[in-house]
């Protein structure tokens, strides 16, 4: 299989990005089996750090397994790309299914209270189109 090779391209109304496959140029729907496209589960409770330019659509993030976590040892806090502030959880039916070399992109946001994010294999390729 080769490696996944991802376009952000920019919605129309600024809150995101689409998909587009880098080689063949057709739309990735948040469906597509290659990816994965999940909202940020607790974000409610953090909307000031959501708020952060560090969240912007995107952006890179970081996604930091929480094995310690008293209420749910599977969980994968996602958090900006300094560890510096967290924007909540990958949802708990998603995080025993990711990888420890998957990458997160912030795709999608709505106010603070809606944040969606692109997880991607380790080895896939994200870029903007300049």
């Amino acid at each position: 299989m080769s490696r996944l090779r991802l376009w952000l391209e920019r919605d129309s109304t600024g809150a995101g990005y689409h998909l587009r496959d880098a080689v063949t140029y057709e739309p990735v729907g948040w469906g597509d089996p290659r990816v994965v496209v999940t909202a940020v589960a607790g974000v409610s409770f953090r909307e000031e750090a959501v708020r952060d330019s560090s969240f912007d659509p995107g952006r890179r993030l970081a996604l930091v397994p929480e094995p310690g976590n008293e209420h749910d040892p599977s969980a994968v806090g996602v958090w900006n790309e300094d560890r510096t502030l967290q924007a909540g959880y990958v949802p708990r039916d998603l995080a025993p299914q990711l990888a420890d070399d998957d990458q997160a992109v912030s795709l999608w946001r709505l106010g603070e209270t809606a944040l969606r994010v692109l997880i991607v294999p380790g080895d896939a390729w994200v870029g903007r189109p300049r």
